[in-house]
Protein backbone atom coordinates (compact mmCIF):
# COMPACT_ATOMS: atom_id res chain seq x y z
CA UNK A 1 0.00 0.00 0.00
CA UNK A 2 1.69 3.18 -1.20
CA UNK A 3 -0.82 5.65 0.26
CA UNK A 4 0.02 6.86 3.77
CA UNK A 5 -3.65 7.63 4.43
CA UNK A 6 -4.64 4.08 3.49
CA UNK A 7 -1.90 2.70 5.74
CA UNK A 8 -3.11 4.84 8.66
CA UNK A 9 -6.80 4.05 8.09
CA UNK A 10 -6.08 0.32 7.86
CA UNK A 11 -3.71 0.16 10.87
CA UNK A 12 -0.59 -0.65 8.84
CA UNK A 13 1.43 2.37 10.01
CA UNK A 14 3.10 1.85 13.41
CA UNK A 15 2.55 4.01 16.47
CA UNK A 16 -0.95 5.23 15.67
CA UNK A 17 -3.18 6.76 18.33
CA UNK A 18 -6.49 5.34 17.09
CA UNK A 19 -9.39 5.81 19.46
CA UNK A 20 -12.44 5.12 17.30
CA UNK A 21 -13.14 3.12 14.17
CA UNK A 22 -15.85 1.22 12.40
CA UNK A 23 -15.95 -0.75 9.14
CA UNK A 24 -15.68 2.47 7.06
CA UNK A 25 -13.43 4.91 8.95
CA UNK A 26 -10.56 5.19 11.39
CA UNK A 27 -10.16 8.13 13.78
CA UNK A 28 -6.63 8.93 14.87
CA UNK A 29 -4.97 11.74 16.78
CA UNK A 30 -3.01 14.07 14.48
CA UNK A 31 0.75 13.63 15.01
CA UNK A 32 1.25 17.41 14.82
CA UNK A 33 -1.87 18.77 16.55
CA UNK A 34 -3.00 22.39 16.48
CA UNK A 35 -4.58 21.78 19.91
CA UNK A 36 -4.83 18.76 22.17
CA UNK A 37 -7.43 16.34 20.83
CA UNK A 38 -6.90 17.31 17.15
CA UNK A 39 -8.32 14.28 15.34
CA UNK A 40 -8.27 12.98 11.78
CA UNK A 41 -11.10 10.89 10.35
CA UNK A 42 -9.88 8.76 7.44
CA UNK A 43 -11.96 6.40 5.30
CA UNK A 44 -10.55 2.88 5.04
CA UNK A 45 -11.11 2.89 1.27
CA UNK A 46 -8.94 5.20 -0.80
CA UNK A 47 -10.53 8.50 -1.78
CA UNK A 48 -8.75 11.76 -2.50
CA UNK A 49 -11.61 14.27 -2.59
CA UNK A 50 -15.00 14.50 -0.94
CA UNK A 51 -16.89 14.22 -4.24
CA UNK A 52 -15.47 10.71 -4.78
CA UNK A 53 -16.83 9.23 -1.55
CA UNK A 54 -19.81 6.88 -1.74
CA UNK A 55 -22.82 7.42 0.49
CA UNK A 56 -22.10 4.77 3.15
CA UNK A 57 -18.63 6.14 3.81
CA UNK A 58 -19.89 9.75 3.76
CA UNK A 59 -22.44 8.88 6.42
CA UNK A 60 -19.82 7.05 8.47
CA UNK A 61 -17.51 10.08 8.34
CA UNK A 62 -20.24 12.40 9.62
CA UNK A 63 -21.39 9.91 12.25
CA UNK A 64 -17.80 9.63 13.47
CA UNK A 65 -17.48 13.43 13.47
CA UNK A 66 -20.51 13.68 15.77
CA UNK A 67 -19.13 11.01 18.13
CA UNK A 68 -15.67 12.60 18.22
CA UNK A 69 -17.06 16.13 18.68
CA UNK A 70 -19.07 14.98 21.71
CA UNK A 71 -15.98 13.33 23.22
CA UNK A 72 -13.80 16.39 22.56
CA UNK A 73 -16.38 18.65 24.19
CA UNK A 74 -16.60 16.45 27.26
CA UNK A 75 -12.85 15.98 27.73
CA UNK A 76 -11.52 19.43 26.77
CA UNK A 77 -14.48 21.82 27.16
CA UNK A 78 -13.42 23.82 24.08
CA UNK A 79 -15.11 27.06 23.07
CA UNK A 80 -15.81 25.40 19.72
CA UNK A 81 -14.66 22.73 17.33
CA UNK A 82 -13.35 23.33 13.81
CA UNK A 83 -14.31 20.65 11.31
CA UNK A 84 -12.48 20.96 8.00
CA UNK A 85 -10.80 19.16 5.14
CA UNK A 86 -8.72 20.27 2.19
CA UNK A 87 -8.98 18.81 -1.27
CA UNK A 88 -7.04 18.93 -4.49
CA UNK A 89 -3.56 20.39 -4.24
CA UNK A 90 -4.20 21.26 -0.60
CA UNK A 91 -4.72 17.65 0.46
CA UNK A 92 -1.20 17.01 1.74
CA UNK A 93 -1.99 13.38 2.57
CA UNK A 94 -3.45 12.61 -0.90
CA UNK A 95 -6.12 10.60 0.93
CA UNK A 96 -9.38 12.17 2.07
CA UNK A 97 -9.29 13.12 5.73
CA UNK A 98 -11.40 15.34 7.93
CA UNK A 99 -9.92 17.34 10.81
CA UNK A 100 -11.72 17.93 14.11
CA UNK A 101 -9.85 20.52 16.13
CA UNK A 102 -10.86 21.81 19.57
CA UNK A 103 -10.78 25.62 19.50
CA UNK A 104 -10.40 28.12 22.31
CA UNK A 105 -10.96 31.85 22.39
CA UNK A 106 -7.59 33.47 21.87
CA UNK A 107 -5.85 30.32 20.58
CA UNK A 108 -4.60 32.30 17.56
CA UNK A 109 -5.53 29.58 15.11
CA UNK A 110 -6.80 31.80 12.30
CA UNK A 111 -9.23 30.96 9.55
CA UNK A 112 -6.92 32.59 7.05
CA UNK A 113 -7.73 35.45 4.76
CA UNK A 114 -7.04 35.38 1.02
CA UNK A 115 -3.56 36.54 0.08
CA UNK A 116 -4.98 38.43 -2.93
CA UNK A 117 -8.16 40.50 -2.87
CA UNK A 118 -10.79 38.94 -5.09
CA UNK A 119 -13.98 40.96 -4.50
CA UNK A 120 -16.03 37.76 -4.47
CA UNK A 121 -18.56 39.31 -2.10
CA UNK A 122 -19.75 41.72 -4.82
CA UNK A 123 -20.47 38.81 -7.19
CA UNK A 124 -22.54 36.59 -4.88
CA UNK A 125 -25.61 36.64 -7.14
CA UNK A 126 -23.56 35.69 -10.20
CA UNK A 127 -21.76 33.00 -8.22
CA UNK A 128 -25.06 31.52 -7.07
CA UNK A 129 -26.45 31.49 -10.62
CA UNK A 130 -23.31 29.83 -12.02
CA UNK A 131 -23.43 27.10 -9.41
CA UNK A 132 -27.16 26.50 -9.82
CA UNK A 133 -26.77 26.20 -13.60
CA UNK A 134 -24.04 23.56 -13.28
CA UNK A 135 -25.99 21.65 -10.64
CA UNK A 136 -29.13 21.58 -12.74
CA UNK A 137 -27.26 20.52 -15.89
CA UNK A 138 -24.81 17.98 -14.51
CA UNK A 139 -25.76 16.75 -11.09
Amino acid sequence: MDCLGCRIANRIEPGLNIFYENEYVTCVLDIDPFNEGHTLILPKKHFVDVDEIEQETSHAIMDAAKIIAKALKEVYQPDGIRICQDGGLFNDLTHYHMHLIPRYEGDHFPWGEPMKPHDARIRLSETKESLLKVMEERL
